[in-house]
């Protein structure tokens, strides 16, 4: 294997882990009924509170591989459902590197809708994060002048995400900003290693389109730009929603796709590759539970394993009420 391949390899692991210190990373869970941990102004939308817990598990069978838990729950705190409030936890680790951190969120939903039949709502959101980086150099053998060997280096920052959300009957659209603030970053490297520009930004829009008692569909999509590397993606997803006598099935598929690629060399010829994989999705809402499973594989020749992303959320909802809207909208209905 050339240089050429093996730093085209390391670009794709980097990209598909999102940014190294972003805190929660963006993946495909939001589809698993869980807008708010990506977008803070969904904290509090929908009639009943939420309770989500996800588990994610990269290249099944490698040592040390990407994993991922978080920890949501969000409600409404007041009886005409305009301010709602969020907590996320989560534990991130990869190879020597862990994060553990918690967000705190409060949202504010202003409504023009004239009753029921109509939904019409703004919101705005605001997360506060505190995130601990920790480096396992406790196995380091190998002598470099930057490294202290045998410690754990640890580091502790503060950030915060802000968004808005806009819902009018069957569609919707979401605007966050990740990591609003300059100069916020972890130092558990010498200065000047890692950028403390972490802003990225995201944006989501879809509509829903059937019947609710029967089937339903959902076309979506979510572009996402990272400002210091100015990287670009873009998710297209459709969902379906089936009504059961116990509930509700579901199921989707997401592709998602860089802007930017790299170049590799096969050995007669330089081929340019972009990261690209799709996402199969199913889930199921039984009463007050719900339980969804993704699957994420990676497309393309270069590849750092063949296995892919395995991902399970379990959700709970409570406090509900009444559904207040006459529309197809499964994320605030």
């Amino acid at each position: 294997m050339n240089l050429k391949r093996i730093i085209l390899i390391f670009t794709f692991v980097f990209s598909q882990l999102t940014f190294s210190q972003e805190g929660v990373a963006v993946y495909s869970d939001y589809l698993s009924d869980n807008y708010y941990l990506i977008h803070p102004s969904m904290a509090g939308a929908a009639n009943c509170a939420k309770i989500r817990l996800t588990g994610r598990q990269q290249w099944f069978g490698q040592t040390d591989a990407p994993a991922l838990q978080t920890l949501s729950f969000n409600t409404s705190i007041d009886e005409d459902g305009k301010s709602g409030v969020g907590v996320i936890l989560f534990n991130d680790k990869n190879g020597y590197h862990s994060q553990k951190g918690a967000k705190l969120t409060y949202a504010h939903h202003i409504r023009f809708s004239r009753g029921t039949s109509d939904l019409n709502q703004l919101s705005f959101g605001l997360s506060a994060a505190f995130i601990q980086s920790t480096l396992d150099e406790t196995e380091f053998t190998v002598f470099d002048p930057i490294i202290v060997g045998g410690v754990y280096q640890k580091d502790a920052y503060f950030n915060v995400d802000i968004g808005a959300s806009y819902h009018y009957m069957d569609f919707f659209t979401h605007l966050t900003v990740k990591n609003f603030l300059a100069g916020q970053r972890r130092e558990i490297y010498s200065a000047g290693i890692e950028s403390d520009n972490l802003r990225k930004y995201l944006w989501s829009a879809g509509a829903v389109f059937g019947d609710s008692d029967r089937l339903m569909f959902e076309p979506s999509l979510m572009f996402q730009l990272t400002e210091e590397t100015t990287e670009k993606t873009i998710d297209l997803n459709l969902k379906v929603y089936k009504a059961m006598d116990f509930g509700r099935l579901w199921g989707g598929l997401s592709y998602r796709r860089s802007f930017d690629g790299a170049e590799y060399y096969t050995g007669t010829t330089v081929k340019n590759q972009k990261l690209q994989y799709i996402t199969p999705i199913i889930g199921v809402n039984y009463k007050k539970f719900m339980v969804s499973y993704t699957y994420s594989h990676l497309l393309g020749n270069v590849k750092f394993d063949a296995g892919g992303f395995h991902q399970l959320t379990l959700g709970f909802d409570v406090f509900c009420k009444a559904a207040e809207w006459d529309c197809n909208c499964p994320a605030v209905n």
